[in-house]
């Protein structure tokens, strides 16, 4: 990021504070205050291009949406970090595969902790998070996206659970053996019987489970299965958009009554429906049709990857607004309550909108946020507080269990 874009940022702050000094809240001010956590980014340690996720990378130059200098830019002090599980065959080589990728993804994030305390500190609970937040230092999570791995043993939930994993998602694009993936075919009605030893696990060690990429009946499974409350890391309200991949609101007012939360997803196709450029439509189809087929190597899965983005520059995508998003806020508050709604980006996971493309725009949500009415303690609560309040009553749950054994 060029010194002249980091001035641009400042002066839009400053702008901010002019703008809202009459209002009682001062947005900028406001963001700073507040503990903000964003509970799913997918952005790696490194890439080849020289980006790195402690130094400031310009995305226009392929350096992602994450970095923990951005994070500060941004005002962002805490993410959730994917360590990501592609799914291939279920066969006993790939889940070893899967199995060494995620222990080896834990030691490279774990590794870079170390190696910059003055920058980073890993957290493992709430009370870690708050006291981290006083010293400036950025604050890590770690989670799962797809349990594929812990379907087939068990123990690779406390092995996970040991190297700091306390939120995981259950599958991905495809049905494992824990349960169906809401975008492929349904094997085991929901929640396998698997499934439901996975999910008492979690309960058992105090990690969230996350319901995102899950089927709709293995959600309600799960919500049956669970002694705690469960999130759903990056999600919105299918009454909005009409996706697989977002909650109905019978959904959402389950996951009320289960005391969950669910965190909003910046991924523009999941906010609203914007009609696109013909030629990039086509061009979309043919890059589905040339990758068809959710169980694709990690090779292929690259290729599409790098294929997209070299679309993505030559026609690039409209976008939803952050303005756009909070309507899904609005809509799911006045549905079932402040208490239950947060933020989980997805960025470098498909996640981005028209003026919230990177960890170094997250304070616009806040912006909007303040214009429409809302209050610090509600904004509170929707930037990190509603998450840290489950986080801390899954952890008490684990705690008393253990206690009583």
């Amino acid at each position: 990021m060029k010194m002249k874009r980091i001035f641009r940022l400042l002066l839009v702050m400053s702008t901010l504070i002019l703008l809202f000094s009459g209002c009682g809240q001062n947005p900028a001010e406001l963001h700073e205050r507040i503990l903000t956590v964003d509970t799913h980014v997918d952005t790696p340690v490194s890439r080849s291009n020289g980006f790195h996720i402690t130094k400031l990378n310009d995305r226009h130059q392929g350096g992602g949406q994450v970095d923990f200098p951005r994070m500060k830019i941004g005002g962002l002090d805490a993410i959730c970090y994917a360590v990501f599980l592609s799914q291939g065959e279920r066969t006993p080589e790939d889940f070893k595969k899967s199995t060494a990728k995620a222990e080896k993804d834990f030691t490279d994030i774990l590794e870079v902790v170390e190696a910059h305390p003055d920058l980073v500190e890993l957290a493992l609970n709430p009370d870690d998070a708050y006291r981290i937040e006083k010293t400036g230092k950025r604050i890590l999570f770690l989670s799962i996206e797809n349990g594929y791995t812990m379907g087939v043993d068990l123990s690779h939930v406390k092995k996970y659970f040991d190297y700091g994993l306390r939120l995981s998602g259950l599958c991905h694009g495809a049905t494992n053996e824990i349960c169906d993936s809401c975008t492929d075919d349904a094997e085991h009605d929901g929640l396998s019987e698997m499934g439901e030893k996975v999910v008492g696990e979690m309960n058992r060690l105090g990690i969230i489970i996350d319901v995102s990429h899950i089927s709709d009946e293995a959600f309600y499974d799960v919500i049956e299965a669970s002694k705690v409350p469960i999130v759903a890391s990056h999600s919105c309200a299918r009454a909005l958009s009409e996706s697989p991949r977002n909650m109905t609101d019978d959904m959402l007012k389950k996951l009320a009554e289960n005391g969950g939360v669910i965190q909003l997803c910046l991924l523009s196709s999941f906010i609203r429906k914007v009609d696109q450029d013909p030629r990039r439509e086509e061009a979309m189809e043919a890059l589905r049709k040339k990758y068809e087929g959710r169980r694709q190597s990690q090779e292929e899965q690259a290729s599409y990857w790098t294929e997209r983005a070299e679309m993505n520059k030559m026609l690039p995508e409209r976008l939803a607004t952050v303005a756009d998003a909070v309507d899904h806020i609005d809509h799911i508050v006045n549905l079932i309550g402040i208490d239950h709604i947060g933020i989980g980006t997805d960025f470098d996971g498909g996640g981005g909108l028209e003026d919230c493309m990177d960890a170094a725009e997250v304070g616009n949500v806040t912006l909007e946020l303040v214009k429409r009415g809302y209050t610090e303690e509600e904004i509170r609560k929707i930037w990190g507080g509603n998450f840290m309040r489950v986080m801390r009553q899954v952890q008490d749950y684990a705690k008393l269990s253990s206690d009583t054994e």
